[in-house]
């Protein structure tokens, strides 16, 4: 005992040190949010600003009516209500009175309605029902500037009896048991999220990057090492923070997004796109970066201190955003619907699970030990690490392409060779910097997007564009579908694909079965693929749904990495 706390003592000292450096941290980000944070403890819970009760009716109609509270409104544009029975979705039609025009801050020129909102529905049907659930959804703000998210409830309507209570019809199952987000607990997130961030490490999108952070380990002072990756680890957790923190704040809005959200802007990918490509340069060489740039890529190879490694932390989790792994999705879709400090805690569990690897490993005696001698091979290592960063640059750009049209990536392609001119030709004289700043204005021009479109993703055999319509006919009609909601900034969703989804022997499958292949592409920023994904427990993608044939059926949930025996496994549950 006294063995191990001689050689870990050192390592307790770090924690502390890294406790106080995230309780710095987060003390930054409630200042940040110290608005919202007010708002949560000064505004009414949302079940108080908007009281909704379902008074029934004759002949399938019912009175939704809501009393608002003084100084809070609901928009008349938010009012949506879906109905269904055991068997099959029902038509179910809203009567909405006009509202009062309002210029609102989130949504422009809008109708709302202050104290009381009474909205008529009528049930169409015509087979007996006697039970039907409602799910009505709303949204409404304060006067004092606080947007609530949209918000639904659900009841059960007994028809005969009039009597209605909240509640919902039978849960949906899931072929994946991590992916209940509803029904998790807290520590079960927690452990979730850890377990997901450990294995963002290996994933295509973060496994470069790190790979560069772990040659520092073969050189120099162990102790140094020990402290760096500690300020590893807390860039780490405090990007995942802010980015929960940002997240919050545009659902505020009542925008739909979710986890790699950023990349649904076209400026972003080609930001990043510029960014490994000055990474690659450094680390062939080409160029040199003084430190006022904080020598990026060789800051991840060199001992460069406190900075060096907290950027490391926070470049690890902006290139680890196009990624999601195994359990990720369940627990981020959990902490989106929970108060904001479960949110964070929960966002800053994924870092502490992303960052622990480099921090066990400083400190792991004999993993040390297997690690290979400095030498002649750490440039060469150097130099071969930088293609993948050049590849990573040319599919951000395609993604760009895909989004904002091909005359975008060109111009974006000819800002890359002006910011390599420029970073190659920046140096300590006067007039280099003012050339080089020069330089960079005219790349950053070169990478502002244009207003083009994307081209539109040419489907093969068997496969479907995704619409809510669609999806429902297709239920409606009883017949299994599956539902792939994918993006081009998504590399698990393009693995997927590569390696399974859209090989030819499933195309096959899934064309033997006659199970039509729906597409969901979240490319671009799309509020009803957000709500479908929202739907199911998730904040991102991919997200993979089969729904078997029967009305009555339930949808299951694949896993966010596929085997094509799970694949094929829900295609014959599918069938049944």
């Amino acid at each position: 005992m006294s063995h191990f706390l001689t050689t870990y003592r050192p390592l307790v000292g770090y924690i502390a040190v890294l406790v106080g450096l995230l309780l710095s941290s987060w003390t930054q980000a409630q200042s940040s949010l110290a608005s919202y944070t007010q708002q949560q403890s000064e505004f009414l819970p949302v079940d108080e600003a908007y009281q909704l009760d379902v008074v029934s009716g004759n002949d399938g109609q019912a009175t939704l009516g809501w009393i608002i509270a003084p100084d809070y409104y609901l928009y008349r544009h938010a009012f949506k209500v879906k109905a269904r029975d055991q068997d099959e979705p029902l038509e179910a039609e809203l009567t909405i009175p006009d509202g009062l025009a309002k210029t609102d801050e989130f949504f422009g020129d809008v109708e709302v309605y202050y104290q009381f909102a009474d909205l008529g529905l009528d049930l169409e049907t015509d087979k007996a029902v006697e039970l039907v659930e409602l799910a009505v959804t709303y949204q409404g703000c304060a006067d004092a500037g606080l947007c609530y998210p949209p918000r639904t409830k659900t009841f059960l309507w007994h028809l005969e009896s009039g009597e209605v209570k909240a509640g919902s019809l039978s849960p949906v199952t899931v072929a994946d048991s991590s992916s209940k987000a509803p029904d998790m607990s807290v520590l079960a997130a927690l452990l979730f999220a850890l377990l997901g961030g450990l294995i963002l490490n290996i994933m295509p999108c973060v496994f470069p990057v790190l790979s560069l952070k772990a040659l520092s380990f073969t050189q120099g002072d162990r102790s140094a090492h020990q402290r760096d990756s500690l300020i590893y680890a807390a860039g780490v957790v405090t990007s995942f923070v802010v980015i929960a923190a940002v997240l919050i704040a545009i659902q505020q809005t009542g925008q739909l997004i979710g986890w790699g959200f950023q990349l649904q802007s076209t400026g972003f990918v080609i930001g990043l796109a510029y960014l490994f490509t000055a990474m690659g340069l450094s680390l062939n060489g080409v160029i040199q970066l003084g430190s006022s740039w904080m020598n990026i890529g060789q800051s991840l190879t060199e001992k460069d201190g406190a900075a060096g490694s907290f950027f490391t932390g926070v470049l690890a989790v902006v290139v680890a955003s196009p990624c999601t792994a195994p359990f990720m999705g369940s627990a981020l879709g959990y902490a989106l619907t929970q108060p904001l400090h479960i949110t964070l805690i929960i966002f800053a569990f994924l870092g502490l699970g992303m960052a622990l690897p480099m921090v066990l490993l400083s400190y792991s005696g004999t993993v040390a030990r297997l690690l290979p001698r400095p030498g002649a091979w750490m440039e060469t290592a150097k130099q071969v690490l930088a293609f993948p960063l050049y590849l990573t640059a040319v599919w951000l750009l395609w993604v760009a392409g895909n989004q904002s049209g091909i005359n975008t990536m060109a111009s974006a392609l000819a800002g890359l060779v002006v910011l390599a001119l420029a970073l190659y030709l920046y140096g300590d004289s006067f007039r280099n910097k003012v050339l080089t700043a020069v330089l960079l204005a005219v790349a950053i021009f070169l990478g502002i997007p244009s207003n083009d479109t994307g081209r539109d993703k040419a489907l093969d055999d068997g496969q479907v564009a995704w619409s809510a319509p669609a999806l429902s006919d297709l239920r409606a009609r009883g017949e299994p579908v599956f539902v792939d909601v994918t993006a081009d900034w998504c590399i698990t969703c393009l693995a997927n694909e590569a390696a399974v989804l859209f090989t030819p022997s499933m195309k096959t499958a899934f064309a033997e079965a006659d199970i039509p292949y729906m597409i969901a592409d979240w490319t671009d920023y799309d509020p009803a693929i957000g709500e479908f994904v929202q739907s199911h427990g998730r904040s991102g993608i991919p997200l993979y749904v089969m729904y078997p044939s029967g009305v009555s059926s339930e949808p299951i949930i694949l896993p966010q990495l596929l085997t094509q025996d799970m694949v094929l496994e829900a295609i014959e549950m599918a069938r049944r």
